[in-house]
């Protein structure tokens, strides 16, 4: 399709030959995201001519159509200068009904037929578009308030309009992801939180049977539609964005602490695929991280729904689900950094600060030695995973399924070496400055571990640096001479000594407070004072 000729039929003025010509663009290039360089001056002209139709249109068909042609237009952020501007992102505003500073938008009411709903849903797709690739559009958003317009719209949507209020969330999810001030102000000035709390509430049918407690799921109810699903996905994002801000609201602990009730229903709920639940699991969890650490209680403390007397009559069928969903996701074998590390963030700091919840952790991860011929980090259970992944080539992972373990084991450097091995906890160790030994610095409870009797016996026979019991193997240097044991060593410190002159490893030793530092100097700090008597 020629864009000069629907250029000529913009600047004649017929709005149906315009609409003629557009339906047949936007039916070719309805899955066209790269775009011919040497069209791109036809094509920010042909942006410039499209605001103009939509300024002087009157009519729905003709409107929504300009609006699919711009959003495919708008995946190329290389024309979207006339509309990332003031009176752009205005057009744009005013055909999503949305109300900006100094300009009131129509209520959504206004919009009586499928057309006209029709023009509302393209012009926030559109928005979403130019948001997300225009820095310019972003200031000129958050100049307009344009985050604060789509508060008040999300007010008055409801569940018949659920592309709406779909792409009303996405935007406010654009917005909050790509302004980081916009966040403070949907939080501290508007509600946001709340807001989007209660279009959780209504999307995923929530009951409260207790203050922060929802019903269980009905276990023969089907699971959650679609399209509630994705609407809640793009809540839970813009809730995860929002919650990252600092806020001084006096009922900001009852209203996180609703969250994390809704968070605990969302994880008892299916959606209609498997992929799509833990989707939306994954966004429970990152949004659980985000919560302090004092609101968790709820996902334990359901009074109706009961629990276990050997954890205080606490409910652990949540902590079960995040223990299950981190094996998924350690099973699955990529992507680790942000697949893995929000829940294992999410179980170190839950079991930090409450007693139950690491009590249940360590029985299921670490319960009590008896078999320890294998490496630590052999085999298929849930601490021989995670011990696996303490020498992953990522830092954060590998430091935080590290911490997980340390935390379950009170932070206590000789708990740890025995599940895991001195080798493999050397990392944390160090930098924790706890390679000399010692415990952490959070208090725990006075409850001690017993050792089976497997343990105890096999003890005297496990090498503390591999964490097994090794098969006795022959010393290299029994049959050598005297003669050969000092040219091995003679050798030993010439390729030590050549490889620190050139910079290739550095020798290190360990101070009295476990941290390391160059060998000399922590020779020196360890080395008794020369005693003042003299011969």
């Amino acid at each position: 399709m020629s864009l000069s000729a629907i250029l000529s039929e913009i600047d004649g003025g017929d709005d149906k030959a315009v609409e003629k010509l557009l339906q047949k663009y936007n039916t070719e290039n309805s899955h066209t995201f790269a775009f011919d360089h040497k069209e791109e001056d036809a094509r920010i002209k042909l942006c410039r001519g499209l605001l103009t139709v939509l300024r002087r249109s009157d009519l729905p068909l003709c409107q929504s159509t300009c609006l699919e042609t711009l959003r495919i237009l708008s995946r190329d952020k290389r024309v979207l200068g006339p509309v990332g501007t003031r009176e752009g992102i205005l057009t744009l505003a005013g055909l999503a009904r949305i109300r900006v500073a100094g300009h009131d938008g129509e209520p959504l009411e206004v919009a009586q037929s499928a057309e006209e709903e029709r023009v509302v849903v393209e012009a926030l797709k559109c928005m979403c578009n130019v948001v997300f690739n225009s820095v310019p559009a972003q200031q000129v958003g958050a100049d307009l308030q344009l985050a604060e317009g789509l508060c008040a719209c999300l007010h008055s949507v409801n569940s018949s309009h659920h592309e709406v209020g779909l792409f009303s969330l996405r935007l406010l999810f654009l917005l909050s992801a790509l302004r980081t001030d916009v966040r403070g102000t949907l939080r501290r000035e508007m509600g946001a939180v709340r807001l989007l709390t209660n279009v959780l509430e209504r999307t995923l049918n929530v009951r409260w049977v207790g203050p922060y407690e929802a019903a269980p799921p009905d276990p023969e109810a089907p699971p959650i539609s679609p399209e509630n699903n994705d609407r809640a996905m793009e809540a839970l994002k813009a809730l995860f964005n929002i919650t990252m801000s600092d806020s001084n609201d006096e009922d900001s602990d009852h209203q996180l602490r609703l969250i994390a009730g809704i968070m605990r229903h969302l994880l008892m709920l299916k959606t209609h695929t498997e992929d799509k639940t833990e989707e939306a699991h994954s966004h429970a969890i990152n949004l659980l991280s985000n919560l302090p650490v004092q609101c968790l209680d709820v996902l334990i403390d359901v009074p109706v729904q009961g629990g276990i007397e050997k954890y205080g009559g606490k409910n652990m069928d949540t902590v079960q689900m995040l223990l299950d969903f981190m094996e998924k996701r350690i099973d699955k074998g990529s992507n680790y950094k942000e697949g893995l590390t929000p829940v294992l963030s999410l179980m170190t700091e839950s079991s930090r600060y409450h007693r139950d919840i690491r009590r249940y952790f360590k029985a299921k991860v670490l319960p009590p030695l008896k078999d320890v011929k294998e490496r630590p980090e052999i085999g298929c259970t849930v601490r021989n995973k995670l011990v696996r992944l303490m020498t992953h080539i990522d830092m954060a992972v590998k430091q935080g399924a590290a911490e997980f373990l340390f935390v379950l084991c009170k932070e206590s450097v000789d708990n740890l070496l025995k599940y895991t091995g001195y080798g493999n906890a050397a990392g944390l160790l160090m930098a924790r400055g706890l390679l000399a030994g010692g415990r952490g610095e959070t208090q725990y409870s006075s409850d001690e571990d017993s050792d089976t009797d497997e343990y105890k016996s096999a003890k005297p026979f496990i090498n503390p640096i591999t964490g097994h019991i090794e098969h006795p193997m022959p010393n290299p240097i029994d049959e050598m001479t005297e003669e050969q044991k000092e040219y091995e060593a003679q050798k030993l410190v010439s390729m030590i000594d050549e490889l620190s002159r050139k910079e290739l490893i550095r020798p290190m030793g360990v101070r009295r407070d476990g941290t390391l530092a160059p060998l000399g100097q922590a020779i020196h700090e360890c080395s008794p004072p020369p005693s003042s008597d003299s011969d």
